[in-house]
């Protein structure tokens, strides 16, 4: 998953004097974004634990996306003003120690076999989440030489692509494969989402006792920019992308959510060695964006995002038009597609905006809750259609993202 980048950052303190200091800071902040991206994709081995486990349909297991992704569209502007008020450095520590409770609460929750004691555990997880993503983007612009900030930007968050990876690995061996011998328990979760606890833990007290440097956000000083506009929605790119936004993360989410049932399915296997498929899907979005980091030095931005999005199109038709590993690989390739969507997406969507920038990340942040509403609805079109129809709904997404890279990016403000 993508991080959400918060305005521009700039240190009050000489940080490129202290390059060296910093090490351990962008150290912890990979294992930051690791850890996001790894709890945010074990999501996905989630949804077929519990469907088996509770007995649930699909609508009903995609619950778990749903309050884990309602939470951006409900938590992103407040914490931007939480951080606001307690700093990054307090940010951070806050979003590690609730994301910890929330995977704590994981344990009374299995011991209980409480489905809806699950997904309120989620919700405090995933407002832990929110916060990271909040706080920690421009600790990682100012750690160091501001001509490097974008390569280790991107480095940072080829590290959270690595977590997305192996979440899947790791949920298909200790959550999903112990389900195959006790379907009514929700046992196999415990000690992982303990383990995840301590570990995010000791984290936010590593970040507590470095010396990180202090932040302020950097405002626009071009005159035209502050009076261009008469508010922050008369910018069309903005607007046309924030449902870009919301579509693309309902779509990535959507396909990552049902992918180990729609496998299982296929291939006739159990959804153990199907969820090990997924990590495919979510390692193509890294390989992607190694990839993409290159080829956007020098392919325009809004083009790469409708070649992406044509893609994705063409991919997922054909994998619901064919069978057997045909059909698997083509809807594991949607994952490479979707690997520079959101930076792009992102980036088209505030250019221009000037002093409504910082304003805008938050509104592009909530939009992120798609991956909420975008799952539900596909998980109510599986249950009361078939697969077939069900997919139409990510490629409906996808062609609207289409669009905004043809034209819904343009605005007379922007400059691209």
């Amino acid at each position: 998953m993508a991080g959400i980048p918060v305005g521009n950052a700039i240190s009050s303190g000489p940080a490129d004097r202290q390059v060296r200091s910093y090490t351990p800071a962008l150290i912890t902040l990979a294992v930051l974004y690791f850890m996001m991206g790894f709890i945010t994709c074990l999501n996905d081995t989630l949804v077929p634990f519990f469907k088996k486990g509770f007995r649930l349909n699909y609508a009903e297991s995609s619950l778990v996306q749903f309050y884990f992704f309602l939470t951006y569209g409900i938590v992103s502007i407040p914490a931007g003003r939480i951080v606001g008020g307690v700093g990054y450095k307090k940010g951070m520590v806050l979003g590690f120690s609730i994301a910890a409770l929330g995977a704590l609460l994981f344990f009374p929750a299995a011991v209980m076999h409480q489905y809806a004691l699950f997904l309120a555990a989620l919700f405090v997880l995933a407002i832990g989440i929110v916060l990271l993503q909040v706080a920690a983007n421009p600790y990682i612009t100012v750690l160091g030489a501001a001509k490097t900030a974008s390569s280790r930007l991107t480095l940072i968050q080829g590290v959270g692509s690595i977590g997305t990876t192996t979440a899947p690995l790791f949920g298909a061996y200790y959550i999903l494969a112990p389900l195959q011998t006790s379907a009514a328990s929700s046992a196999a979760v415990k000690y992982p989402y303990l383990g995840i606890a301590a570990v995010l833990v000791i984290i936010a007290f590593i970040v507590s006792r470095l010396a990180l440097p202090e932040i302020e956000v950097e405002e626009s000083n071009n005159v035209e920019d502050q009076n261009s506009a008469k508010g922050i929605f008369a910018f069309r790119n903005l607007n046309y992308g924030i449902f870009g936004l919301f579509f693309y993360v309902g779509a990535e989410v959507s396909v990552g959510t049902f992918l180990t049932n729609y496998i299982a399915d296929l291939l006739k296997t159990t959804e153990s060695a199907a969820n090990n498929f997924v990590a495919f899907y979510w390692g193509g979005m890294l390989v992607g964006r190694l990839i993409g980091a290159v080829l956007l030095k020098s392919v325009k931005a809004s083009v790469m995002l409708s070649v992406c999005a044509g893609l994705a199109i063409v991919l997922v038709i054909l994998s619901i038009n064919t069978s057997g590993y045909v059909a698997v690989w083509s809807m594991i390739a949607v994952g490479f597609c979707n690997s520079v969507m959101f930076a792009i997406i992102f980036s088209l969507a505030v250019n221009g905006l000037g002093k409504y920038t910082t304003q805008a990340s938050g509104l592009l942040s909530a939009a992120i809750a798609g991956g909420a509403v975008i799952s539900f609805c596909q998980g109510m079109l599986i249950d009361n259609t078939s697969w077939t129809i069900a997919f139409v709904l990510p490629v409906a997404c996808y062609s609207y993202i289409l669009f905004y890279g043809l034209s819904g990016y343009k605005s007379k403000f922007s400059n691209l």
